[in-house]
C-alpha cells in the first residue's frame, strides 16, 4: 500500500504477518524477535572488550606506542560514531533487518581481517572496518525495540539490553584474558572468536525478527557523513599528537582545531539543507533530545574510558596477567548488571525514569572521582567499590537516556533520534580515549623521567633497557628498579585520566537535572505528552519534536 506524505514522497509499507508486527505481542514473541538482536548486540559489545586485555601484549608484539594502543580504540569508536547516525537514518528507509544482517556482515569481515594484521598500521585500519559494524549494531538494536515495544515496556526490555552489555563487557576480557595467555591460540583468536557468534546470530535473526518494511524514494545523506566524520577525524589526530609531536598551544593546533570546527560549520550547513539529513537539526529543538544527546556525549568518555584504561592499570601496574585484569574489572561489570536490569523493571511498572538518571549521574561522578585518587599500590577492596560505584552509575544512565530521548518523537523519527544519542555517546567516548590516552601517555613519560633522574647516572642505563622509549613495555620482563618505576608511573597516570574525566561525569549529572520528566506512551507509535504526569497513567497525546 502506498502513500504521499505532506513533503511529497512516495511510501510504500509491506506488513508482515506473525509475531513480528509491532502491536498485541506478548512477552514471548518479543524475546524470540529480540533474541537475534541481542545475540548481534553481544557480538559488537564483545568485540570492542575482547581486546582491552590482549591490547599491552598486542602492541608489544607489533611494537606499538601508546598513540597506536589509543588509536587500536580510537579507530573503532570513530568509525563506530561517525556511521551511527547513517546506519539510524538507512533504517528509516530500509528493512531493519537486513541492515543488523549487513552490520554483521562487516564486523565478520573487519574481525577476521584484523586477526591477520601484522602492523599496528593494519590492525588500526582493520577496527576501523569493525567500528563500521558495530556502530550498526549498537544503533540498530534501539532502533528495533523502539519499533517493537512501547516506552512504557521499553524499560524492562532495555534492562534485557543493558545485562547484554553486561555479560559481553565482564566476559569479552576474561575471554580476551584467556585466549592471550593461551600459547596455542594467541591474541589474533581475540579477533576470530566472534565471528562464530555472528554467523549465528545471522541465522537466528533471519528466522525470529520480522518487522514492517517502509521504502521511500529519497536520497541518503553521504555529503552529511562525510564531512561530520571529516571533523570528528581532525579533532582526534590533534588531540592525539599535542603534546608529543607539538605543543598544545601551536600554530599546528591552531590550523587542525579550526580546520574540525570549519568542517563542523559545513556539516551543519549540508544538514539544514539536506531533504533526509542524517542528524535532522529539528530534533534538536526539542529540549530533552538536546540534553540527552549532551549528557550522552559525556557519559560516553567515562563508558569507554573505564574499560581501555583500567586494563593498562592492572596489567602495567599491578603486574596483572590479561585473564585476572578481566577478572578485576568484574565490580565494574556488576554495578552495571545490577543497575540497568533493575532500574529498566522498576521504570516499566511505574514509568518514573529521571530519577535513575540522577542517581546514575551522582554515583557516576563519585566513582570516577575516587578513581582519580588510585596508585599501583592501592588496595584492590577500594578499587572494587569504586568501580561498582562507577558501574551502578552507568547502567542508570546509558539505556535511559535513549528512552527518554525516544519517548520524545514521532515514529518516523525513532530511528533518527536514537541513533543521535548513540551518536553522541559514540562521539564522547571517541574524543575521550583519544584525549585521555594522549595526557596518559605524556603523564607516564613525565613520571617516568622522574624515576629514572632519581636514580642518578644509573637511571640512564636503565633507560636503555626499556624504559627510555615510546613503546608500551612488557613490565614483568623489565629489571629493578626500572620494573618499580614503570609501574609506579602508569598507576600515578591511569589515576591522573580518572581525575581529567570526573569533571565530564558531573557535567552529564548538571545537564540530566534540566530534563523534563515526561509520561511513558504506551503504545511503540504513540508520540509522547510532554506535559502528562509521569505516572504513566495517562494516555499520551501528540508532541512536537521540533
Amino acid at each position: 500500500m502506498a502513500k504521499t506524505t505532506p513533503s511529497g514522497v512516495r511510501e510504500s509499507h509491506t506488513e508482515p504477518s506473525g509475531p513480528g508486527t509491532a502491536v498485541d505481542m506478548t512477552h514471548g514473541q518479543i524475546m524470540r524477535a529480540l533474541s537475534g538482536l541481542l545475540l548481534g548486540m553481544f557480538v559488537a559489545i564483545l568485540s570492542s572488550t575482547i581486546v582491552s586485555n590482549a591490547l599491552p601484549k598486542i602492541m608489544h608484539d607489533l611494537h606499538g606506542s601508546q598513540s597506536a594502543y589509543t588509536w587500536t580504540v580510537t579507530a573503532s569508536l570513530l568509525a563506530m560514531t561517525a556511521t551511527t547516525p547513517l546506519w539510524g537514518k538507512l533504517s528509516d528507509l530500509f528493512s531493519k533487518k537486513l541492515l543488523v544482517q549487513v552490520a554483521l556482515v562487516v564486523y565478520v569481515a573487519g574481525s577476521a581481517l584484523a586477526g591477520l594484521s601484522q602492523s599496528t598500521s593494519m590492525l588500526i585500519t582493520c577496527r576501523v572496518v569493525q567500528g563500521i559494524g558495530v556502530g550498526g549494531l549498537s544503533a540498530l538494536a534501539q532502533i528495533v525495540m523502539a519499533a517493537m515495544i512501547s516506552p512504557r515496556e521499553r524499560g524492562r526490555y532495555s534492562g534485557y539490553l543493558g545485562a547484554t552489555f553486561a555479560v559481553a563487557t565482564v566476559g569479552g576480557p576474561l575471554l580476551g584474558g584467556v585466549i592471550t595467555d593461551t600459547s596455542w591460540l594467541g591474541w589474533r583468536w581475540c579477533f576470530y572468536v566472534g565471528v562464530p557468534f555472528a554467523v549465528i546470530a545471522l541465522i537466528v535473526l533471519q528466522r525470529t525478527l520480522h518487522l514492517p518494511v517502509v521504502k521511500r524514494q529519497v536520497k541518503v545523506d553521504w555529503l552529511g557523513a562525510f564531512f561530520i566524520s571529516a571533523a570528528a577525524t581532525l579533532l582526534l589526530v590533534w588531540v592525539t599528537l599535542a603534546g608529543k609531536n607539538y605543543d598544545w598551544l601551536s600554530w599546528q593546533t591552531a590550523v587542525m582545531v579550526a580546520g574540525s570546527v570549519a568542517l563542523g560549520a559545513i556539516f551543519v550547513l549540508v544538514e539544514s539543507k539536506a531533504a533526509e539529513p542524517i542528524i535532522p537539526l529539528r530534533l534538536f529543538r526539542n529540549k530533552t533530545i538536546a540534553l540527552t544527546s549532551a549528557a550522552s556525549l559525556f557519559v560516553g568518555v567515562a563508558m569507554f574510558a573505564s574499560t581501555v584504561f583500567l586494563s593498562q592499570y592492572f596489567q602495567l601496574s599491578r603486574g596483572e596477567t590479561p585473564t585476572m585484569s578481566g577478572v578485576m574489572t568484574i565490580p565494574l561489570i556488576a554495578g552495571l548488571f545490577i543497575s540497568s536490569t533493575v532500574s529498566g523493571n522498576i521504570i516499566t511498572r511505574n514509568g518514573r525514569w529521571k530519577a535513575w538518571l540522577l542517581a546514575g549521574g551522582v554515583l557516576l561522578t563519585a566513582g570516577i572521582g575516587l578513581l582519580g585518587s588510585i596508585r599501583h599500590d592501592t588496595p584492590y577492596w577500594q578499587l572494587a567499590c569504586y568501580m561498582a560505584l562507577m558501574g551502578l552509575g552507568l547502567g542508570m544512565m546509558m539505556q535511559n537516556l535513549v528512552l527518554a530521548a525516544q519517548n520524545q518523537v514521532a515514529p518516523q523519527d525513532l530511528g533518527a533520534a536514537s541513533s543521535v544519542v548513540t551518536f553522541f555517546r559514540s562521539l564522547g567516548g571517541a574524543v575521550g580515549v583519544s584525549a585521555l590516552g594522549a595526557v596518559m601517555a605524556n603523564r607516564v613519560k613525565d613520571y617516568v623521567i622522574d624515576g629514572l633522574t632519581a636514580l642518578g647516572p644509573k637511571g640512564a642505563a636503565l633507560a636503555k633497557q626499556g624504559g627510555g622509549g615510546g613503546s608500551i613495555p612488557e613490565v614483568k620482563k623489565l629489571p629493578e628498579p626500572l620494573r618499580s618505576i614503570m609501574e609506579d608511573s602508569y598507576g600515578h597516570g591511569v589515576g591522573d585520566v580518572f581525575t581529567y574525566a570526573a569533571p565530564t561525569a558531573l557535567v552529564a549529572f548538571l545537564l540530566t537535572l534540566f530534563i523534563k520528566e515526561v509520561a511513558l506512551k504506551g503504545r511503540p507509535g504513540a508520540p509522547a505528552d510532554t506535559n502528562a504526569p509521569a505516572d504513566g497513567a495517562a494516555q499520551a497525546t501528540p508532541a512536537k519534536a521540533g
